[in-house]
C-alpha cells in the first residue's frame, strides 16, 4: 500500500516537474514579427521628394503603422495594402 501511494506521488511530481519544464520555454521566434529599418526604407522612398521632410514623416509613420514601405521612390503602392489604404482627414493618401 505504501509502494503504490509513493509510486502515485512520484508520478504526480514529475507531471508537475515537466509541466513547470515546459511553460519557461521562450516564444518561438517565428511567431515575432521581424520589424523593417524604416528610416532607410523611407531615405530610399523619398530621395527624390521635393519636401524631403514631409515625406521622410508621412513615410516613417506609414512604415510604422504597415511595417511596409514599397519599393521604388513612387508608385509600387500595390505591393503593401496597408501602406496604400492610410489616408488623410481629407480623404487623399497620406503616405508618399
Amino acid at each position: 500500500m505504501a509502494l503504490s501511494k509513493l509510486l502515485v506521488a512520484s508520478l504526480l511530481l514529475s507531471f508537475v516537474f515537466f509541466h513547470l519544464v515546459d511553460a519557461d520555454q521562450p516564444v518561438p521566434a517565428k511567431t515575432q514579427v521581424q520589424q523593417i529599418d524604416c528610416n532607410a526604407a523611407c531615405g530610399a522612398r523619398c530621395r527624390l521628394a521635393s519636401r524631403q521632410r514631409m515625406c521622410h514623416r508621412a513615410c516613417g509613420t506609414c512604415c510604422r503603422r504597415c511595417n511596409c514601405v514599397p519599393p521604388g521612390t513612387s508608385g509600387n503602392q500595390e505591393v503593401c495594402p496597408c501602406y496604400a489604404s492610410l489616408t488623410t482627414h481629407g480623404g487623399r493618401r497620406k503616405c508618399p
